[in-house]
């Protein structure tokens, strides 16, 4: 069996390609990178080469999908609606670029890293992925990735992969930092305004 790993980032890949050479054992496996929802740009790039970082550790074979910048991409596909809303078309925007390289390279399955994540909603991933699957005649892995997790956060100190502090988009970035007290800026937006004039 050929499977096609989406990978998100290199810490995840790193905890989620054990498990899954453990589950499938005979399989090949290359990882593969397409994720336009991850902004801003320099963000993009950091995450870019902790995966291609992650992947030449673990000696696995690599394949992209686009790799341009896609911030447009990704606020087009939303159609005016960033409320949680957005989860479910960013997992369909990924995993449908996966299963297009998969069918286009002669893979049988694909599946994904963000699987390993406690953050992440895994039964919405898992609809996703078993539609997509099915409307290009592929077997989806509904791979259960969690317990790599903690080998992630290690391998990224051991090997200094750059790990992210929020999801991955711009509106998941303003969540990460308005819901915590330490990143609230203490003024009012007059105070910020006659800030800005120095």
């Amino acid at each position: 069996m050929k499977i096609l790993l989406h990978s998100c980032c290199g810490p995840c890949l790193s905890g989620s390609y054990p498990i899954l050479v453990e589950d499938f054992p005979e399989a090949f496996i290359t990882a593969f990178w397409h994720n336009p929802n991850i902004h801003p740009y320099i963000e993009y790039l950091e995450r870019f080469k902790s995966f291609l970082k992650t992947a030449k550790i673990l000696n696995l074979s690599v394949l992209s999908g686009d790799t341009a910048y896609g911030l447009g991409i990704y606020i087009k596909a939303l159609e005016g609606d960033y409320s949680r809303k957005r989860c479910a078309k960013c997992y369909e925007m990924r995993l449908m670029a996966t299963a297009k390289a998969a069918v286009a390279h002669g893979f049988d399955a694909f599946t994904t890293t963000l699987l390993i994540s406690p953050y992440q909603n895994h039964k919405l991933i898992h609809e996703v992925g078993d539609k997509i699957a099915k409307e290009h005649n592929l077997k989806y892995i509904a791979a259960d990735f969690s317990s790599g997790f903690s080998h992630s956060k290690d391998f990224a100190l051991e090997h200094d992969i750059y790990r992210q502090k929020y999801c991955g988009c711009i509106f998941s970035e303003h969540d990460r930092y308005s819901m915590s007290k330490k990143h609230k800026v203490p003024m009012q937006s007059d105070a910020l305004l006659e800030a800005s004039e120095f």
